[in-house]
């Protein structure tokens, strides 16, 4: 299984199979970095220009993985493993039910690919998915899996229902009255 730079397990053995498509990539198949970031790898922009701007992946030969700057990072509402959704209430700093779960951690996960030029290189991807914290910790803490067939924690389930309840109870109206005659009690 896969670990941090500390040595704890990420719940996978290959966070590729995990992972979405990559954050450059815009709607028409196009390359976001090449277009935005020219100035970062000159080199992989020149041959990204010369594609017509192309995702590394828009041939049927490449992969997301074969790309130096491949990237993908979650904005999921509901945790990966075990379905908890994302309660956020408006206005409230308390801890959210979900947290950005890296699979990959760039330097750490290091492998080789070939440039265009078919010399090797090392390539590095920030991989990550959403889980509750519960799920979270269960994982860092032992050798649980993205992919276990679980349900919600209780406790993780009675966080996410205290927070629809002050979801529901901020959705009704009181008028002034109302609230001067509940003060007033």
């Amino acid at each position: 299984m896969e670990e941090t730079p500390t040595g704890t397990p990420v719940g996978v053995d290959d966070p590729y199979e995990h992972a979405g498509v990559c954050d450059h990539l815009t709607g028409d198949g196009r390359c976001r970095f090449a277009l935005n970031h020219a100035g970062r790898d000159p080199e992989f922009s020149a041959a990204r220009r010369a594609a017509g701007y192309d995702c590394v992946a828009a041939d049927d030969e490449g992969e997301f993985r074969d790309c130096p700057h491949y990237r993908s990072t979650t904005d999921a509402r509901e945790c990966v493993r075990c379905g908890l959704e994302a309660v956020r209430i408006a206005h409230d700093d308390s801890r959210s039910l979900l947290e950005e779960h890296h699979l990959s951690y760039g330097e750490s996960g290091q492998r080789s690919a070939r440039d265009d030029a078919g010399v090797g290189r090392e390539i590095s991807h920030e991989i990550t998915v959403a889980l509750c914290r519960w799920c979270h910790a269960k994982i860092h803490r032992s050798f649980a899996r993205i992919d276990d067939d679980v349900e919600p924690d209780p406790e993780a389930f009675a966080a996410r229902e205290a927070r629809r309840s002050k979801e529901h109870s901020e959705f009704g109206f009181d008028t002034a009255r109302e609230r001067r005659d509940s003060d007033a009690q």
